[in-house]
């Protein structure tokens, strides 16, 4: 028998009075209803909001996270053509300002010398304002409009590792996007026709050493707007998973693990992703190219291979048939993480 995790469907908080985890908040929800009071837990809380728009040229991607003892934030882009890549951050210890709100939905800021960041929300969408004086020896702006179609589900989940470590995660896929972004005399447009953006929330307390997989992706195909996400290794056993795939921004949750098959000798080497004991998942990620970023800052290290490519494969209904899956772009990751 299939487990089926709990869904929930109105508003709740996701600690209790004294900041463990409430058990009233594990489940999954297809809206923004988990309230992420998080609160004590000195020096452990998590906090990060993480943008990245897939336009026809170029993948944008921008994030503010913070992690009590220090702000971390990047913004990186890669062209799909000539694979010009480029990747800034900065890191501002003991933060006293650019704070983050608990409710993930939000506006938060980053401003600094080096680097500018905001993501202005409203009820229906999102403004991305990023300025970098200095982006790979030239000036950065990008401007971008994301939509948060009102029909759409997100994936809202609450992974249980105990009361004292859980993690709020929030999915927000195939969101269309507009805008542009220019890097020197470079200027790229989105259409929001065929421009996707992916939120990546999270809120949470995590244990000191973590390694998890994500992949993800949001394109048109056949006349349908598809998103895929999926993860593993930091759910396994918790009776919660992060797997669904989105049609036209409805959600199809598939309440089972699933393994990511990979050379970490080569990541640029095919992965498998398939549900653990169906074939519910059958999917084939072929990458173009791989983004590496490592980190050692003594109190945070942290070791990310993102591979941006193409999904082949299926993905199944609950009655049972398959949605074909063809050339659908995304990316797909490991990710170490001691902080």
């Amino acid at each position: 028998m299939q487990h089926v995790e709990r869904e929930i469907h109105k508003k709740v908080e996701l600690c209790d009075a004294k900041g463990q985890l409430n058990p009233e908040a594990i489940g999954f929800a297809r809206k923004p209803l988990i309230v992420s009071n998080l609160k004590g837990n000195f020096m452990r809380k998590k906090k990060w909001n993480y943008w990245c728009v897939f336009g026809e040229e170029i993948m944008f991607s921008a994030t503010i996270s913070h992690l009590d003892y220090a702000t971390v934030c990047f913004v990186y882009f890669l062209n799909y053509e000539t694979q010009r890549f480029y990747e800034k951050t900065v890191v501002v210890p003991i933060p006293r300002k650019n704070g983050m709100a608990d409710d993930s939905m939000d506006t938060c800021r980053f401003n600094h010398p080096d680097m500018d960041i905001e993501f202005l929300h409203d009820r229906k969408s999102t403004r991305i304002n990023v300025q970098v004086d200095d982006f790979d020896g030239e000036k950065l702006s990008a401007e971008l409009d994301i939509t948060h179609p009102e029909n759409h589900d997100s994936l809202n989940v609450v992974i249980p590792w105990n009361r004292k470590t859980f993690q709020f995660t929030g999915k927000h896929l195939s969101l269309p996007a507009s805008g542009s972004v220019k890097i020197g005399p470079q200027h790229y447009t989105f259409e929001p026709v065929e421009s996707f953006a992916v939120l990546d929330t999270g809120r949470g307390v995590w244990p000191r050493e973590s390694t998890w997989n994500w992949g993800m992706a949001s394109q048109r195909s056949d006349d349908q707007t598809i998103g895929l996400n999926f993860g593993g290794k930091w759910t396994d056993g918790t009776g919660m998973t992060e797997n669904a795939f989105f049609v036209d921004g409805k959600m199809h949750k598939i309440h089972e693990d699933v393994l990511f098959q990979y050379n970490d000798q080569d990541f640029k080497e095919p992965w498998q992703i398939t549900t653990k004991f169906s074939d519910d998942v059958k999917l084939e990620f072929i990458p173009f190219f791989e983004r590496v970023s490592k980190s050692d800052l003594k109190l945070v290290k942290s070791e990310v291979h993102q591979l941006f490519g193409y999904y082949n494969g299926y993905v199944r209904y609950a009655d049972g048939k398959k949605l074909k899956i063809s050339q659908l772009l995304g990316s797909i990751e490991e990710h170490y993480a001691k902080w």
